[in-house]
């Protein structure tokens, strides 16, 4: 799928979640990024807890970040032949959650800027507090992803639009 298996973000990932988020009591963006992608053997370790299967191993999630719960932020390295920044962008709720927020890494750029992370994008981002754009966000986006400024709301239809049997997929997987 993607031959870089680095632990290392891609450089406009690193930049966007440098300086981490503030949840401002539920009315900020409720996401903790890690410092680099989980392993392979956390990953796993982690899939086949949320799946309840022991035969998954999560190769196909490339994880960096979590909300308060839990739940993660990953890409979904479904896009055969692609890099890494070109694969969309999952949440894996704690409590059996899922969605595509981000067709990719430029889409999810946009979403951040637009004061939407990860949990909000999937839970509707208006259930703990309106978007609130964030101005730095929005620079790193200008500068790794100039020309593709969309509005969060556009930026999560249009990945539902092109996943939608994101989350049967995973059911499937379930035990």
């Amino acid at each position: 799928m993607v031959e870089d298996e680095s632990r290392e973000f891609p450089a406009a990932l690193a930049a966007v979640l440098a300086g981490g988020f503030d949840y401002d009591d539920g009315d900020g963006v409720d996401f903790e990024p890690f410092p680099e992608f989980l392993s392979a053997g956390e990953t796993t370790e982690w899939f086949r807890a949320w799946t309840g299967n022991q035969e998954v191993d999560g190769a196909c999630f490339r994880v960096f970040g979590q909300d308060g719960t839990g739940g993660y932020a990953a890409f979904w390295l479904v896009r055969e032949g692609r890099g890494l920044v070109e694969q969309p962008v999952v949440f894996l709720g704690s409590e059996g959650e899922t969605g595509v927020v981000a067709r990719d890494l430029a889409d999810f750029l946009w979403l951040l800027a637009g004061g939407v992370g990860p949990w909000e994008a999937d839970a509707g981002y208006g259930a703990e507090g309106e978007p609130r754009p964030d101005a730095a966000r929005e620079a790193v986006a200008e500068r790794f992803a100039p020309g593709r400024r969309r509005a969060p709301a556009e930026v999560v239809a249009d990945a539902g639009a092109e996943f939608p049997g994101f989350d049967e997929e995973l059911m499937g997987l379930t035990r």
